[in-house]
């Protein structure tokens, strides 16, 4: 099964619910020893990290068909905004969380921990029909995004064509277009001509049928879009699963989840949840398009999810 497909299929809407055969279920859960648990477990947050979880619930409602799993995906900031308040369980994030976001759950008397779940590299991509853009660097990235006087490739560089360039970003409300604002563009206000969206199958979209165009978004969507767009190697690096797992692609970074830490004390099934998440992390992130953490990674998350919900 291709789970980036069926992801493309709900990313216009605000959650897709995996729900087992029963209904009516209270949010407390039941069995505290995993088995015959109900109740619910209720996320949102990023669309690049939407994949892996989707693909985490789809799996878990097979072994616990009585917990209905909602998998919200609003990006990473309207994630946080109902992280933050207790509405949710867990949120979904491309970044780390912000400072005035933690500084907003703590007025809550939202408790929390930050669980790495995979890497991603942030991918720069073209339409096929550009033959003459193989490789960028972060210079020339700020550049084009940033400065409204670069208005076709031969402006970013001389023996590029005089063709011009669309520009196709994730919205504000994203972790990815939080860490390009800050590992590409230095804080600087993207241009004004840039097409945002939250939704990255309509950036697909808009730089497949774009001959000049540029876009970026997570490494698990080129993948599954690689036959109709093209990625750029970025300062001499191709976005590929050994170079984001080395770290040594300059735009590798870590996806998160991060839990409420009441909610994982006192719901059996978001406990038992956690744990299946962080167990099949690495395999359901490959399965997807993104790279697995070194085992030595998902061990230090049990280690911390045993503590907080206890053994």
């Amino acid at each position: 099964m291709s789970w980036m497909k069926k992801s493309a299929l709900v990313a216009s809407i605000t959650s897709v619910a995996i729900i087992g055969a029963a209904c009516g279920n209270n949010e407390e859960g039941g069995a505290a020893d995993g088995e015959g648990l109900s109740g619910k477990v209720v996320m949102d947050g990023s669309s690049t990290v939407f994949p892996i979880m989707e693909a985490v619930a789809e799996e878990y409602s097979a072994e616990q068909p009585d917990v209905e799993v909602t998998v919200g995906v609003s990006g990473t900031g309207g994630g946080f905004k109902r992280f933050v308040t207790g509405e949710t369980d867990f949120s979904n994030a491309s970044r780390e969380i912000k400072e005035e976001e933690a500084a907003e759950a703590e007025k809550n008397g939202v408790e929390y921990t930050q669980l790495a779940v995979a890497l991603d590299g942030l991918s720069l991509v073209v339409n096929p029909e550009n033959d003459w853009a193989q490789d960028i660097t972060i210079e020339e990235l700020n550049k084009m995004w940033t400065d409204t006087n670069v208005k076709t490739w031969k402006d970013v560089r001389s023996d590029w064509p005089d063709e011009e360039i669309s520009f196709f970003s994730p919205g504000k409300d994203s972790g990815t277009f939080d860490f390009f604002n800050e590992a590409v563009l230095d804080d600087t206000d993207i241009r004004e001509d840039a097409q945002l969206s939250e939704d990255d199958n309509v950036l697909v979209t808009g730089v497949a049928g774009t001959k000049g165009a540029i876009g970026f978004f997570g490494y698990a969507y080129y993948i599954e879009n690689q036959d109709t767009l093209r990625a750029l190697n970025v300062e001499g690096i191709e976005p590929t699963t050994d170079t984001i797992n080395d770290l040594s692609y300059p735009l590798s970074r870590e996806i998160y989840t991060y839990v409420n830490n009441a909610s994982l004390k006192d719901k059996p099934q978001v406990a038992d949840y956690t744990r299946f998440l962080n167990e099949n992390a690495a395999a359901l992130s490959e399965e997807v398009g993104y790279v697995g953490m070194e085992q030595a990674r998902y061990d230090e998350n049990a280690e911390v999810i045993d503590e907080i919900a206890g053994e």
